[in-house]
């Protein structure tokens, strides 16, 4: 034993480490789920889908199905031993497998088992499915007209008097945008493999975000307990809440076929048959009207948020729940009412998408502040800095949570300097004015988005941590990994509470065997949770191995310092793994479980009335492009972002969030477009029609910087911010920047009114309907 050991350098929280599967995604070793060394006598199953948007089944015919090559059998409702539903919320109104009524085109009617993926594939479309058709709606306008039936209770939001807001603001606008939807595209499709085990026990290897409610689900399909399903993800290849709800089809259908034929079974459907099945980002229909004054000061706001839910309730009642708790982004409305309705329709059931339904919150409000400035004339980040949310007065938002750590003003002013924003505006402007057919256009757009669960019961996490003798520790927890660098950060959460290497960590795959009643790995909370839940179980341990070196070294407990390394106990520096091994040979406890709740938030949905977030996240982003006004063709040419994620626990890990997030909200808001046709048949179901962005769409200019000055004024770990979902709403800079190029054609008289995605056929519409409003 050395005394006074040079203390060891070990730089690990809130340091940019790499990701922990890095190397082994490109290097193509990282295990998914299609990579596993398939069990012997795997079963595959293959899902056959509905044909109609809307109908009674009438009949269904597989003795050509049954007698295909391989077949072992063909599973429907009759087959589910324990209740036919998966629907997320225990509104019942979401079977397996439907009985008598298919409700959407693509809907799942029947599974085919075969002793080969081919098999199952060919042989599932072998079968005959007899319909009397039922009317059907596909969208939000036809929802509406059909009678506007809801798929769950929608949400009204109030504050101050609308009335009279309206009746004393010197100006009023109306009007109504349409906000596409989004699929997921996760690199990795839905998958699921299911292993029997003896008596009721199965286990099932899920790509999951929410792998105890995939447990709930398999025990309810099957008619046992929760404790006789196992739950693993060792990672998924994305997610981005595609995989939160939408997962539970895939693993009760492999659960109940490995069950019935005692065999392992694995389920993974074709891209074009995974988009259409499974839900979406719900696309949203905004109806406002807006009184504000000269100045372009907001005086009360009236909207109703219809979104597109599909068929059953699924998340549609929280999401459009979120979209009203970001109807207000960063500004304050001194009256203001606004109402959800999820819609029935007969598409898939939209679900969780990265954002919530707040990024379409947020671009409802970024449309009517659009509109001021127009019918003003002004630079429309002068009416958003008009209306930005106070530090101590004009503060509260529509749900009556008072803003308490406000700075969006401080990244606004940061970026606008930073980004040289006024004089490329005018540069911008200068430009447009010589130039007939190109033209500019530029726009800067704040964020504030609020972070926690609204549904109060799931801001919990656990933590298992071991620690073996030889001073090596293995962590698990109830968060999941699909890429977003979640496992790394908790790893050097642990490592730096024990004062260690990340090498002495060992991360291990999530699992409902390890930590029960984990809540999903969504609304940007995984880092928090799971985070403090493993300081949780490292306190633990290390109050025992203080105790324990204060007696084996003789001196007091306030005597023994946690060092990089180890310890110092008195004179004495004492190694980690040596104290792990002298603990366990005195029988110290070396395993903890750790909890984490987060405190002060509350929801009263009935009023309307709470604390739902935690904290806010802020960031603003300014995005430049160039359009053709012939084409409608367009280049985003440059963008600048300012994020806050407090202190940041892992800044390359979280400025690659950013670029992921805003990435993708480009592509949700100007090339991902979702068509349906007359028949209620989604087309755009496969890489050839649906358009996510490329690696050439990334702006040739493209900065990203962290507010390294924010520390969350609330205690979370590290006093860091979330990460995973503001990002994506940074992108409405580019949304409003192509507004401002269209506009240039009518000499910025005339508000663009731009439907998202902004597509380039979008584009063109919109100045060929901007030059003939301009001549009357």
């Amino acid at each position: 034993m050395n005394k006074l050991e040079t203390p060891i350098v070990l730089a690990t929280l809130h340091t940019g480490i790499k990701h922990d599967s890095g190397a082994k995604h490109v290097s193509g070793t990282a295990e998914y789920i299609d990579d596993m060394v398939e069990p012997a006598g795997l079963m595959h199953a293959y899902l056959g889908l509905s044909t109609k948007p809307h109908a009674e089944i009438v009949g269904m015919d597989f003795s050509a199905t049954r007698a295909a090559p391989g077949v072992i059998g063909v599973l429907t409702a009759a087959d589910v031993p324990g209740d036919n539903d998966i629907s997320s919320n225990h509104s019942h109104d979401e079977p397996l497998l439907p009985v008598d009524t298919v409700h959407f085109w693509g809907q799942p009617l029947f599974v085919v088992i075969a002793e080969t993926r081919d098999q199952a594939r060919r042989a599932a479309h072998l079968a005959k499915v007899d319909y009397k058709d039922l009317p059907f709606a596909t969208d939000v306008r036809a929802a509406q007209a059909a009678g506007g039936t809801l798929v769950t209770p929608p949400l009204k939001l109030e504050r101050g008097d609308v009335a009279a807001g309206m009746a004393a603001a010197p100006r009023r606008l109306k009007g109504c945008v349409e906000i596409g939807g989004q699929d997921h595209f996760y690199l990795e499709g839905q998958i699921a493999l299911a292993v029997p085990g003896e008596d009721e026990d199965v286990t099932v290897f899920s790509s999951t975000q929410h792998p105890s409610e995939v447990q709930v689900m398999v025990a309810q399909v099957l008619g046992i307990r929760l404790h006789a399903v196992t739950v693993n993800v060792r990672r998924m290849g994305g997610g981005f809440g595609g995989k939160e709800t939408q997962s539970n089809l895939f693993a009760c259908l492999a659960a109940l076929a490995a069950k019935k034929w005692n065999r392992a079974c694995k389920i993974r459907p074709d891209r074009d048959d995974d988009m259409t099945a499974t839900g979406k980002r719900h696309d949203f229909v905004v109806d406002y009207d807006v009184g504000y004054d000269d100045t372009g000061k907001i005086h009360a706001v009236e909207a109703v948020y219809g979104a597109r839910a599909g068929f059953s309730s699924d998340l549609s009642g929280p999401v459009t729940d979120r979209a009203l708790f970001h109807a207000d982004n960063a500004y304050w409305y001194p009256a203001v009412r606004v109402r959800s309705e999820p819609l029935y329709t007969n598409t898939v059931s939209n679900t969780a998408f990265r954002g919530f339904g707040g990024p379409q919150g947020m671009m409802a409000a970024e449309r009517w502040i659009e509109d001021i400035a127009y019918a003003l004339a002004k630079d429309p980040l002068d009416i958003r800095k008009a209306n930005f949310y106070g530090t101590d007065t004009d503060n509260v938002t529509p749900y009556h949570q008072t803003v308490t750590d406000n700075i969006v003003h401080r990244v606004v002013d940061e970026l606008e300097a930073s980004s040289d924003y006024q004089a490329r505006r005018a540069a911008v402007l200068s430009y447009n004015a010589g130039s007939p057919i190109l033209k500019k256009g530029i726009a800067l757009v704040p964020v504030k988005f609020g972070i926690s669960f609204t549904a109060t019961w799931y801001n919990q996490a656990g933590a298992l941590v071991h620690v073996y003798k030889d001073g090596s520790i293995h962590l698990s927890h109830g968060g999941t990994e699909m890429g977003q660098g979640l496992y790394i950060k908790v790893a050097q959460v642990l490592a730096d509470a024990f004062g260690v290497g990340l090498g002495a960590i060992k991360i291990m795959g999530t699992s409902t065997g390890k930590v029960p009643n984990t809540s999903a790995t969504a609304a940007s909370s995984g880092s928090d949770l799971n985070g403090m839940a493993a300081w949780d179980a490292a306190r633990q341990i290390k109050e025992r191995l203080v105790a324990h070196a204060a007696k084996l070294y003789q001196c007091d407990e306030a005597a023994v310092l946690w060092v990089p390394g180890g310890v110092q106990a008195g004179d004495t520096f004492v190694p980690f793994s040596e104290l792990a091994a002298s603990a366990y040979m005195n029988r110290v406890q070396l395993s903890a479980t750790g909890f984490y709740q987060v405190p002060k938030i509350h929801w009263d949905r009935a009023t309307g009335r709470g604390h739902p977030f935690y904290y806010f996240a802020y960031g603003a982003s300014v995005s430049e492009v160039t359009i053709d006004t012939l084409s409608g063709e367009y280049t985003v040419d440059r963008v600048d972002i300012l994020h806050d994620v407090g202190r940041s626990l892992n800044p390359a890990i979280d400025i690659g969030q950013i670029e992921g997030g805003f990435i993708q909200g480009m592509g949700w808001l100007t090339t991902e477009e979702l068509v349906w046709d007359d028949k209620g048949q989604l087309r755009t179901k496969a890489p050839s029609t649906y358009k996510i962005p490329l690696a050439s769409d990334v702006p040739p200019i493209f900065n990203v910087k962290l507010a390294e000055w924010s520390v969350n004024t609330e205690p979370t770990i590290g006093r860091s911010k979330a990460v995973g979902e503001p990002p994506l709403m940074l992108a409405m800079s580019v949304v409003e920047a192509l507004s401002m190029a269209v506009a240039s054609v009518a000499d910025y008289t005339i508000a663009p009114r731009l439907n998202t995605p902004v597509t380039p056929e979008r584009v063109l519409m919109g100045c060929e309907r901007l030059k003939r409003e301009a001549r009357g």
